[in-house]
């Protein structure tokens, strides 16, 4: 990565993902904790997640929720919303975190200035085994995005 690429940050950030429930969600609340109001900054899914399909707002993973409570981002208000339910798509970068993710990212980009930057992040819905192992999975999520977010944006 270009060292000047942290110099000028964008005015607007997408982070999307496949469900709008863990990883974009995460990477939205902390580029908002470290940049503030510098960036906008939101998140989207390529569709709504099923922890509640009774929802209309679904909300963020529990799991998700907790390891961000533990250094100090609250995601209780986080509701999840797919590319369609943007209010705006007019974002100076899209950061991807899955490949499905990425390849919308691109179509919203299509004719626009917009920068695509794909960042792989494991899901760490897939992890099995005791609470605390499939929590340890969500914390490295988040630490993993705050190296990102950090390096990227210089912040």
């Amino acid at each position: 990565m270009a060292a000047d690429s942290a110099k000028r940050l964008p005015d607007a950030v997408l982070f999307c993902c496949n469900f709008n429930q863990v990883r974009s969600p995460m990477a939205e609340a902390l580029l908002k904790t470290f940049a503030g109001t510098r960036i906008f900054v939101d998140s989207c899914g390529l569709k709504r997640g099923d922890f509640d399909p009774d929802e209309d707002d679904m909300e963020v993973d529990p799991l998700a929720a907790e390891v961000m409570r533990e250094v100090g981002v609250d995601l209780s208000r986080h509701r999840c919303k797919t590319f369609d339910e943007l209010e705006d798509d007019s974002f100076d970068l899209v950061v991807s975190l899955t490949p499905e993710a990425q390849h919308r990212a691109v179509e919203l980009a299509r004719g626009r200035s917009a920068e695509i930057e794909y960042w792989p992040t494991l899901d760490p819905t897939l992890t099995e085994g005791s609470r605390e192992h499939r929590l340890e999975a969500y914390r490295q999520v988040r630490d993993g995005l705050v190296e990102r977010i950090r390096r990227r944006f210089g912040l």
